[in-house]
């Protein structure tokens, strides 16, 4: 059976399954949340003739933390009592026995930080990415469980010096630098909090790469010492940063 047709239905009207056995933490509704802001809700709630929750309980939770009135629901009025009740453990329990393709996974992952979009959008926290990415460099270095090798994004200049804007993007470091600045909190605490801020910004590594490539020593040095280019020209020798090659090198000679 092909089911196409998506019903708008208003979130005050949906009934949840009081026996659902799946959990939500209020860090995963964020998630959740966040991520049907950025793609939008692409994945309708599955429920019941009676309107009644059978698949999509945590994206129910994740649009009324967004305020929404209306979310796209599919309509399962085929299914038996019995086949709702086990549904509701089959669309979770299918979904965790699937597997990841963990050098697939790392080095998509890794196109998406080079690119500068958050990676938490795609379910994955910095120490998860991290932990990933390590273990594919480990797994590719024929046995030698020993060896520092790791690999990390290299980056090609194309002889034109990107402007200062197209380096970072600190939207959301703004954003919450106003907050902080309205708040009636101690000196201290606004000042740690504006320090933790900055963790937010993205950075455009392709783009530094390039701007490091048309910058004065000065300036190229000042870059390595914040570890937004990283030069060993044997091996890459920081994971997560610029690795500047010789192609890179000589570009750059070409250019000055």
């Amino acid at each position: 059976m092909i089911l196409s047709e998506i019903e708008n239905i208003s979130i005050d009207v949906l009934i949840p399954y009081i026996r659902n056995s799946r959990t939500h933490s209020e860090a995963q509704i964020a998630q959740i949340a966040a991520s049907i802001k950025e793609f939008g809700f692409t994945n309708p709630v599955l429920i019941g003739a009676d309107d009644g929750i059978i698949a999509g309980h945590g994206r129910v939770l994740a649009a009324r933390k967004l305020n929404m009135d209306v979310i796209p629901c599919v309509r399962l009025s085929h299914l038996t009592e019995i086949q709702k009740r086990a549904y509701v453990i089959a669309d979770n329990k299918l979904a965790l026995n699937s597997g990841w393709d963990d050098a697939m996974l790392a080095s998509e992952l890794m196109g998406l930080v080079s690119d500068g979009f958050p990676i938490d959008l795609a379910g994955f926290n910095s120490d998860e990415f991290d932990e990933l990415i390590t273990d594919a460099n480990y797994a590719d270095l024929d046995g030698d469980q020993y060896t520092n090798k790791v690999k990390s994004p290299i980056y090609q200049c194309t002889a034109e010096k990107p402007e200062i804007s197209e380096l970072f993007d600190n939207t959301k470091t703004n954003e919450l630098l106003i907050k902080i600045s309205n708040s009636n909190l101690p000196s201290d605490e606004v000042e740690f909090l504006r320090q933790a801020a900055q963790r937010h910004v993205i950075f455009n590594y392709q783009n530094i790469a390039e701007y490091y490539a048309h910058s004065s020593s000065e300036t190229q040095q000042l870059m390595e010492d914040l570890a937004l280019v990283i030069i060993d020209f044997d091996k890459a020798i920081e994971l997560g940063f610029v690795v500047l090659t010789d192609e890179l090198t000589k570009a750059y000679e070409q250019s000055v």
